[in-house]
């Protein structure tokens, strides 16, 4: 074996390297420990670069929830749509369609129920949307799901529309468990300028208030820039900036496909073989969503956090009359499935079963209990939930544990027909009541469910179906699994089904809270707050 012995003391290695070097005998031995050590530093570096290039991630997946506004059951692609949606159709198709997938029929209950997991029965929401005159919004008490993943070790973003209250500081996004917030308060506004109708003055279309925010100040240089452009931009930032070795949750509620009908010129332009003016901006305006929903996506990939996302695309009601829900029956704000069944999918590399279509029973209140349980969290401590969790049902197609949907019950809507006291179980509930419950294959409608019409959009035009049998009613009964159209009314042939039905809904509104709907507030008006929409109390 070689021997080691003391070096000489050389003056310049000294200086140069504060060591003494060291000399071996064997000069065999040397060459092959001076192999090793240089394989070891080669691998060290080699696990640098590796680092380098692919830092540590997190066991727990990224949430990535994106919410058009408005967007209509026959207004993507893969519903045999006449609008071009080639990003959201590739992701469905590679992952699993939600088609009988529920919403709530208008903004601010699906927000809310998605958000806390429970009913707008719970907590006084069930009539209308909130407005940015009244002082109300989600109640404070009710736990959120960026609170709740928050315990989770997530960070939380929202860049979009909020919608659920701002009349106080307590109700903003970064007050209700948003690490940061990007985009507006109120329900709906211009695309470009960033502007709604003041609602306190006499003319609102004449004088328009600012809302639009970077966490609680407003962004002012943002004015003529298109919002979904905006939305996806700001994504794409928080993505490249996030901390790899954290989850996130980017809740992405877009202002699309919501009205006022605004597009950029480029998108506008690529339905020109389409006649109608307004359908062209409408197919344009879904479009640039599209786009948008694709450039984020590629942003995942390229920030190599794609392998471990979870991306979940919804509606939050059906479409206006600008849009189309053919060939279900009615629009927003109707009870009618045109304004309560969603557009949704999920894509993600963790599904074990993809490339296919569910049927199962998902309500958008199960999103809650869902997210939490991928996030490895605990819905303890919240209130009781409605929601489900139903990853099991998405991912591996097992039964959905759902049984039946409370679509809404609001006291506030109350029909005057004259058929009301022949109506069979009235007195189990009132059936001049506006409501729709959901159980099993059936669904029961009572009071004013809205308007009942069919509409298609063609090339050229808008092809309307008007429904009948409506006036002088308050009650219906449908199969959806056998009629999800609506068309062929049962309640005189099922009077035992109507009975339990009724039950139900008699059931629930035993437990509802008051409908929680203040007077305008004057104080509200933008004018007095330096022309913003925002906190006013």
């Amino acid at each position: 074996m070689g021997i080691l012995t003391p070096c000489r003391r050389n003056a310049s290695w000294e200086r140069e390297t504060g060591e003494c070097p060291i000399h071996y005998q064997d000069v065999g031995q040397t060459i092959s420990r001076v192999v090793t050590i240089l394989e070891a530093v080669s691998m060290i570096k080699r696990s640098a670069v590796e680092t380098t290039e692919k830092p540590p991630q997190t066991d727990k997946p990224n949430i990535i929830f994106i919410l058009a506004d408005d967007y209509g059951w026959n207004d993507i692609g893969y519903h045999s749509s006449l609008i071009r949606t080639p990003n959201l159709d590739r992701l469905a198709q590679d992952g699993v369609k939600l088609e009988n997938y529920y919403i709530q029929p208008i903004c601010s209950p699906s927000r809310a129920q998605l958000m806390t997991g429970r009913y707008q029965i719970r907590y006084g929401m069930q009539h209308s949307v909130l407005m940015s005159d009244r002082p109300h919004g989600l109640p404070l008490d009710e736990v959120t799901l960026p609170q709740v993943l928050k315990e989770s070790g997530y960070s939380t973003h929202i860049v979009g529309k909020w919608h659920l209250g701002h009349f106080k500081k307590e109700y903003l996004p970064t007050r209700r468990g948003f690490d940061t917030f990007f985009g507006f308060l109120g329900g709906g506004e211009d695309y470009f300028t960033h502007r709604i109708p003041n609602e306190v003055v006499e003319t609102p279309d004449t004088y328009r208030a600012f809302d639009f925010w970077d966490g609680t100040s407003p962004c002012l240089t943002e004015n003529g820039t298109y919002s979904t452009h905006l939305f996806a931009r700001k994504s794409i930032e928080l993505i490249d900036r996030h901390d790899k070795t954290k989850p996130m949750f980017l809740y992405l509620p877009f202002q699309a496909v919501h009205a006022p009908l605004e597009a950029p010129q480029e998108f506008i332009d690529k339905y020109k073989h389409i006649r109608a003016r307004n359908l062209q901006v409408y197919a344009g305006l879904t479009t640039a969503m599209d786009e948008a929903v694709g450039n984020i996506t590629r942003a995942l990939k390229d920030n190599g956090m794609w392998e471990n996302t979870v991306l979940i695309f919804s509606t939050d009601n059906g479409a206006s009359r600008a849009g189309s829900n053919w060939p279900l029956r009615g629009f927003k704000n109707t009870l009618w499935e045109g304004g309560v069944r969603g557009v949704g999918f999920v894509n993600s590399p963790l599904l074990k079963e993809k490339e296919r279509t569910s049927d199962a029973l998902l309500h958008i209140s199960d999103w809650f209990p869902t997210i939490v349980r991928l996030a490895g969290g605990s819905t303890f401590g919240v209130k009781p939930l409605d929601g489900y969790d139903v990853w099991d049902t998405i991912s591996e197609g097992t039964p959905s544990p759902r049984k039946e949907i409370l679509h809404n019950i609001d006291p506030l809507i109350v029909s005057t027909n004259s058929e009301a006291s022949k109506v069979f179980g009235h007195k189990t509930f009132n059936t001049a009541v506006t409501a729709a419950i959901r159980v099993g294959e059936w669904k029961l409608l009572t009071g004013n469910p809205g308007n009942g019409d069919w509409q298609l959009q063609s090339f050229d035009k808008k092809i309307r179906e008007k429904s009948t049998g409506v006036r002088g009613k308050q009650l219906w009964l449908y199969n959806i699994r056998d009629d999800p159209q609506e068309r062929r009314e049962l309640s005189a042939e099922y009077p035992e089904v109507v009975k339990r039905l009724l039950g139900r809904l008699a059931a629930y509104n035993e437990t509802a809270v008051p409908v929680y709907w203040p007077n305008i507030d004057p104080r509200s008006n933008p004018a007095l707050h330096g022309d913003l929409v925002g906190p006013w109390m």
